[in-house]
């Protein structure tokens, strides 16, 4: 792949702790000028992003983000007050507790109240699979499948590990085919982010394929 088309299927991402404005804003600037698919920014930060960018960068966020186990409403509200301030993108997090115990009609409903109000937006769900077994995983390819998200996702960034490969190629293998697949956490090198691409995914959440395409130009 060429550099340029690995950029434009990255969400740019910076969701540290500790994340200023000021660095925010230097994300949108590389955002803009690699023509990545997407920064993706803490909630608190959409709003000022979205006007700083208008329509050159779509702006994502995280919503009941990192932990998964707020309530449904909760997530509902974060959602629309999201959209409200400029997001074109929502990245949520399930209810892993609710995965662990089966109750899989909280987990598939939850999934189509976060999309329902998302409406012609992309909605993309990270199931967190450093701390899921293969089973769990392959029921969640069904439920994010028969709730009608747009992506299956990884991983927060935040938990025990981050994107394998061998989870892109279960994905790939079990998701539905309207449903497609965004790698996150981890992603450390161009080949690495080729291998993903090459396994099924077609959206990559990262901060360092940028990183690396600015020090390769220094």
């Amino acid at each position: 792949m060429e550099i340029k088309d690995i950029l434009a299927i990255c969400d740019h991402t910076l969701l540290l702790q500790p994340s200023t404005w000021d660095e925010i804003k230097g994300i949108c600037d590389d955002a803009m000028k690699y023509e990545t698919a997407s920064v993706c920014i803490p909630p608190c930060y959409v709003k000022k992003a979205a006007e700083y960018m208008g329509d050159k960068i779509p702006v994502c966020t995280v919503i009941g983000f990192p932990n998964g186990n707020m309530t449904t409403a909760t997530k509902v509200f974060e959602t629309k007050d999201a959209i409200a301030n400029g997001a074109k993108e929502i990245d949520m997090v399930i209810n892993i507790g609710a995965l662990k115990a089966k109750d899989y009609d909280y987990l598939l409903n939850e999934i189509k109240e976060i999309k329902a109000a998302c409406g012609n937006l992309i909605l993309k769900v990270i199931i967190e699979t450093c701390l899921l077994t293969d089973e769990e995983k392959i029921k969640m390819c069904e439920i994010v499948t028969e709730a009608k998200a747009d992506f299956i996702k990884t991983s927060t960034g935040f938990s025990t590990a981050g994107a394998t490969f061998a989870d892109v190629e279960l994905f790939a293998k079990y998701v539905g085919k309207d449903v497609k697949i965004k790698a996150a956490g981890g992603i450390s090198s161009i080949a690495d982010a080729e291998k993903f691409v090459e396994l099924g995914a077609s959206r990559l959440g990262t901060s360092r394929i940028v990183k690396i395409v600015k020090a390769n130009e220094a």
